[in-house]
């Protein structure tokens, strides 16, 4: 019982280490998977703001080549075009062009960094200065178009355009060595991440691995203890278990000699007396002594009395004729005493050959019976007892069932029928008891009898 108290306190004092191993695991794991899924959102994030933004100069840059081609295009057209009516409509168009331009220019300013701003104040001197080319020729005759054209393209007008589009060159370069430095720089988020990440991860396995060798170890030892206070159940159980059936052997044995002192010997004298008194009340009579033949006769009742309870006695402590005669016959006898002395009606069933049965099996199922009526005078509130014993097949079956209030399974079973399974268990047989529908008790029992040699030493040794 103290071990038991130990074990279970030292199980309740682990619980509470093993619940805040496992819970800093969780926190941990919690943390971890919180932290990793943020930086990946801020690393996704970045890379995507990094791609836009390069995305956003390529296209503004783009769009800067493309005006100034086609305001190339258009001088050329204009020049070509010998109608002047046109030159208003070409107009215009380099006019939204130059606008576009600025805008261009205006856009380039804000997305790119400020170490990108000389280039983006050259780019921008550029432009005012190619576009400034193009304002004497709208004053120009058809006459001077078609002699200066040729000159003033290859002069004035490549040379410029060339210019503005290397300052584009260059400033998409830039912008693609911004992109190689930020791409860097999210590499190096993403290397440091997988570092964290690793880490975080080796921790995590670190703690779970010394939580799970913490609880293995703990558990080892748990179930050590577990193993050794069952074998020591185990081993006190079959230890009460050989006291018992030694216990029941004794009393059995006690029985028998107590039985046969009782029959032999104070019966006997008895009975002796009983016949020494009859003489003397009939000497008494013949004298003519009334008083002495009253008080002898008194004396003779009463001896009757005696007698008879001693009789009794003997019978309900071990009838000798269950060693003298058999079962059959001791079981017929007590159940006709039942009747008589309970007023109860008891149907007794006996199928097969109950003579050659050795001591210990007669002994056991005449107590099983015993025990059996006792329990359905005492709480059964039986008015019927049906009793079936039969051998059959080398074993013995025994069946004592009633019609009383029924045995209540829930409650704990008493010493009467523990007994009686603790007798079978010694035999190695089989007990059940169960209620029966709709009202009553049935009581089963199987014997299996020895057919060796051994089996028989063996329930002997039993009995």
């Amino acid at each position: 019982m103290r071990f038991s108290s130990l074990w279970q306190r030292k199980a309740l004092t682990t619980w509470p280490v093993a619940a805040a191993a496992l819970f800093g695991l969780l926190v941990l794991l919690a943390t971890s998977i919180l932290s990793t899924s943020r930086n990946a959102e801020e690393i996704y994030a970045q890379i995507d703001q990094i791609n836009k933004h390069h995305r956003e100069v390529e296209g503004t840059l783009r769009r800067l080549r493309g005006d100034v081609q086609l305001s190339g295009i258009y001088i050329r057209d204009y020049l070509l075009d010998t109608d002047s009516r046109h030159a208003p409509e070409y107009r215009q168009h380099l006019t939204d062009l130059r606008q576009n331009h600025v805008q261009t220019i205006k856009q380039l300013r804000s997305l790119l960094p400020a170490a990108s701003r000389p280039q983006i104040d050259t780019l921008e001197t550029r432009v005012d200065d190619y576009w400034q080319t193009f304002e004497p020729l709208f004053d120009w005759t058809i006459v001077e178009k078609v002699v200066n054209s040729a000159r003033f393209l290859r002069r004035d007008v490549l040379p410029r355009r060339d210019a503005v589009l290397a300052i584009a060159t260059d400033i998409e370069k830039l912008n693609d060595a911004n992109l190689a430095m930020q791409r860097a720089e999210v590499a190096r988020r993403e290397s440091e991440f997988r570092e964290d990440l690793h880490r975080e991860l080796w921790h995590s396995l670190l703690l779970g691995s010394i939580v799970a060798l913490i609880a293995v170890l703990r558990l080892r030892s748990l179930e050590r203890r577990s193993i050794e206070q069952r074998v020591r159940a185990e081993e006190a159980e079959q230890e009460m278990r050989l006291l018992s059936q030694q216990l029941v052997a004794a009393q059995e044995e006690e029985r028998k000699k107590l039985t046969r002192e009782l029959h032999d010997h104070v019966g006997q004298m008895l009975t002796a007396l009983r016949m020494e008194i009859g003489r003397a009340v009939r000497a008494g009579t013949a004298a003519g002594d009334g008083r002495v033949s009253e008080a002898l006769a008194e004396a003779k009742r009463l001896l009757d009395t005696i007698l008879r309870s001693v009789r009794d006695l003997v019978m309900g402590l071990r009838p000798s004729m269950l060693d003298d005669f058999g079962l059959q016959p001791a079981l017929e006898w007590h159940v006709r005493d039942f009747r008589r002395r309970f007023n109860i009606a008891v149907d007794l069933k006996l199928r097969g050959d109950l003579n050659a049965l050795p001591d210990q099996y007669r002994t056991c199922v005449y107590r099983i019976v015993q025990e059996a009526l006792t329990n359905c005078a005492r709480h059964a509130l039986a008015k019927r007892i049906e009793i079936t014993l039969q051998h059959v097949d080398g074993s013995l079956e025994l069946i004592v069932s009633d019609d009383g209030v029924g045995i209540d399974e829930r409650r704990a079973r008493g010493m009467g029928l523990i007994g009686i399974e603790e007798r079978v268990r010694e035999l190695r047989g089989v007990f059940s008891v169960a209620r029966r529908n709709p009202s009553g008790t049935e009581l089963h029992v199987t014997l299996r009898l020895p057919q060796k040699t051994e089996d028989l030493s063996l329930a002997r040794a039993a009995g």
